[in-house]
């Protein structure tokens, strides 16, 4: 199925800023995750695909390849500009030069080749997170499946007392060349996929795989001041090396931070919107204040409006890349009584009766601007 536009999974126009891109990202990545949708196939499937143009779309280079050649010519992960060419898609200029000039340079193409099949492949986990400890940091524990060496063959996928043997096809190389005068093109061997060895009696444990799928506890220190869209790497976490003495893949953990009832964020401000009675916002005090440190007080000086905006320093997301933490801007909404008693309409009809211009500055003035444009529209 043809991959859709990048900018059009994420909702956003091509011009969009890296911050316009984060928070279309973090509303699909909340409407869609697999936790929240479970045996959606559906919402796995965009899930996944916000993900993947949100890792294009947040890196300026990827970003800058992607608007250039789209996915055709390696605008998504793992893309390559060769595609389509008989080199096949997972070649790269340097084993193409390795290819025609192999014999003066020793194959330098082949070895570079066969370094890259002995590390193991990368794995991707998502893991959701609270407000808090996407601010302040956290260590989670998550299981993940993946192989292990198994121990009984301790990874050669031969049965104790045998080995492998040299693949018969390549003999050894992992790979055929195909010689057409000046070219000369090299494929992954098929009777041995790359590896330049065989099994041929397998062991009775692993069924000659060399591996064990289980299910393996990782710790995932989360640094403070992260989002959603970040992504954490754990070196040699990811799935073990298909040869013996390989390197193993690494995990990458892209983090989903869920909603907090009364704050929202903004980089590393944070946004709170506070109620406050009529009587508050007109004699003024002290209120209580939430902050992710705990309340804290703010005075509210007299005639406060609704709308009017404070900000508390220092209270709102540390900095992932450190300098300090930002601020809360907490703003108020002055919240109209209702359900009044006899006495308290009394009061407040009193209070309406005794009130004069001056108690209602803003209303005076919006009169006063209504009176001079019907008296310009007469004249």
């Amino acid at each position: 199925m043809e991959k859709r536009d990048y900018y059009e999974v994420l909702g956003v126009e091509r011009s969009a800023d890296d911050q316009a891109i984060k928070s279309a990202y973090r509303k699909l990545a909340h409407r869609y995750h697999p936790d929240k949708n479970q045996g959606d196939k559906q919402a796995e499937d965009r899930f996944k695909e916000a993900s993947e143009a949100y890792e294009i779309l947040s890196d300026p280079d990827k970003r800058a390849r992607y608007d250039r050649f789209g996915h055709v010519n390696g605008g998504g992960p793992g893309g390559s500009p060769f595609e389509g060419f008989p080199f096949g898609g997972g070649a790269n200029i340097n084993d193409i030069f390795g290819d025609l000039f192999g014999e003066m340079f020793g194959g330098a193409g082949a070895r570079q080749r066969q370094r890259q099949r002995t590390r193991g492949s990368d794995l991707r986990y998502h893991l959701e997170i609270g407000f808090e400890e996407a601010a302040f940091g956290t260590v989670a524990r998550i299981t993940i499946p993946r192989p292990k060496v198994c121990a009984t063959c301790r990874g050669s996928g031969a049965r104790p007392g045998s080995g492998p043997r040299t693949c018969p096809t390549c003999h050894g190389a992992g790979e055929i060349r195909l010689t057409q005068g000046f070219f000369s093109i090299a494929r992954t061997c098929h009777g041995c996929g790359g590896s330049g060895r065989v099994v041929v009696d397998k062991c009775q444990a692993c069924g000659g795989q060399g591996a064990l799928r289980e299910d393996a506890t990782v710790e995932v220190k989360v640094p403070p001041g992260v989002d959603t869209g970040t992504r954490l790497k754990l070196s040699g976490e990811g799935e073990p090396a298909p040869v013996p003495g390989g390197t193993p893949g690494d995990l990458y953990v892209v983090l989903q931070v869920r909603e907090h009832p009364i704050f929202t964020r903004e980089d590393t401000e944070v946004l709170c919107e506070m109620p406050i009675s009529f009587a508050q916002a007109a004699l003024g005090g002290t209120i209580d204040v939430p902050t992710l440190d705990g309340p804290t007080k703010l005075k509210v000086p007299a005639g406060t409006q609704t709308g009017k905006v404070f900000r508390i320093k220092g209270k709102g997301i540390p900095s992932l890349n450190g300098g300090g933490r930002g601020d809360e801007h907490v703003r108020l909404v002055v919240e109209t009584p209702n359900h009044l008693t006899r006495e308290q309409k009394e009061l407040l009809e009193r209070f309406a009766a005794i009130s004069g211009a001056e108690t209602h500055p803003q209303a005076r003035t919006f009169w006063q601007k209504v009176s001079e444009l019907i008296r310009d529209t007469k004249g």
